[in-house]
């Protein structure tokens, strides 16, 4: 019995592991889509992002906000941004 509940168990973190991989992934290319849609659409530079990326490395959603907090994109695209991001 011992041997199938430590393979149940073995199981489980397994299939938490790959669900832990797929959503970082799928984030990740989000990140990627909306730093995209940053550069090519609204024109901000790769330094700006990359500035606020440093600082939102444990939850990159707030991203745009930070943009906005350090005064690196207007009210305007932030809106734009969350516009596009409604659309994702």
């Amino acid at each position: 019995m011992r041997c199938s509940l430590e393979n149940t168990s073995h199981k489980s973190s397994s299939l938490r592991n790959k669900a832990y991989l797929t959503l970082f992934n799928i984030a990740m290319k989000a990140t990627d889509q909306l730093v995209h849609f940053l550069k090519e659409e609204l024109g901000i530079s790769g330094g700006a992002i990359s500035l606020a990326l440093r600082h939102c490395e444990q939850t990159p959603n707030f991203l745009a906000m930070n943009l906005w907090q350090y005064g690196l994109v207007t009210l305007d695209q932030l809106a734009q941004i969350f516009d596009w991001l409604e659309t994702v």
